[in-house]
């Protein structure tokens, strides 16, 4: 510490830095109840003893969410996975190309057709969900995979963020550069434009990712096969049965625990591409 500064500025920081630490503690503390409560039985949790060291149950929580349904939980969290890795990848491929095409050409209309795009930004995804379903229904693909895979592939707001990082992220003189060598269109952007806003794409990727794991209200209009449901769709119809099951507590407890962990496995392994220079790709 500076003994010469003032006090009031110790007294700003000091405020500042707990506000930060009770913002912390308050997003942390569902988490820390979600730890504890998985190692509980049923009535641990009815007694609400969440909090409470005494007793572990752990190991015969996964023993039983398992082996309940013949292992239903884990079919829904492949599908999750398949879902949301599937689902985010091709989104932001999709995404990271439109934004640099809106950035690096021009074309008749771009920018009424980028003013269309930022109005989809604007239109909430649970007012899609009836016209998407009457479209599915048309092409016969509800209660299939792809009912759930094709909606998820656009994302406006992926597109305009995509545009954003292209401009900062991607010299046109790189791009010259590399048309000056021979290479097409296409080559220049798989090989130059893509890497170098790699950031960009991890960005848009985790967006996706997160987006696509917590969907609920999509599968929940689309699906009718509990075989294809999303861990989100499966715990929920798990939830409802604990009024007339309490055992039902310590299997939506612990599965709800272990599907937080591709969110944060995701984020902890991404985090270094955001630190990605601006020339990230243009090494030959």
């Amino acid at each position: 510490m500076n003994p010469s500064a003032p006090p009031n500025r110790w007294m700003s920081k000091t405020a500042v830095n707990g506000f930060l630490l009770l913002a912390v503690l308050y997003m942390l503390f569902p988490l820390v109840w979600l730890v504890t409560a998985a190692t509980k039985d049923t009535g641990d949790l009815l007694a609400g003893n969440a909090f409470s060291f005494e007793g572990f149950n752990l190991g015969e929580n996964l023993s039983d969410l398992a082996a309940y349904g013949d292992g239903i939980y884990f079919r829904w969290y492949v599908n999750s996975l398949l879902y949301a890795g599937v689902g985010a990848l091709a989104c932001s491929l999709i995404c990271v190309a439109a934004g640099y095409a809106f950035d690096k050409y021009d074309f008749r209309g771009k920018e009424k057709l980028f003013g269309l795009v930022l109005m989809g930004v604007l239109v909430p995804t649970t007012a899609l969900a009836l016209p998407m379903y009457l479209l599915a229904s048309k092409t016969g693909v509800v209660n299939t995979y792809w009912s759930v895979l094709i909606p998820v592939l656009v994302n406006p707001f992926g597109v305009y963020l995509a545009r954003v990082f292209c401009t900062g992220y991607i010299p046109d003189e790189a791009l010259e550069a590399a048309r000056i060598d021979g290479a097409g269109e296409l080559r220049t952007f798989w090989s130059i434009g893509l890497r170098m806003v790699m950031p960009g794409f991890v960005t848009v990727f985790l967006f996706q990712f997160t987006a696509i794991w917590n969907n609920f209200f999509l599968p929940l209009v689309m699906l009718s096969d509990r075989e294809l449901f999303p861990l989100s769709l499966g715990l929920y119809a798990w939830n409802t049965n604990t009024h007339g099951e309490p055992s039902f507590y310590p299997l939506v407890v612990t599965g709800s625990l272990l599907a937080v962990i591709p969110l944060i496995v995701a984020f902890v392994s991404l985090q270094r591409h955001w630190k990605a220079g601006l020339t990230a790709g243009s090494v030959k």
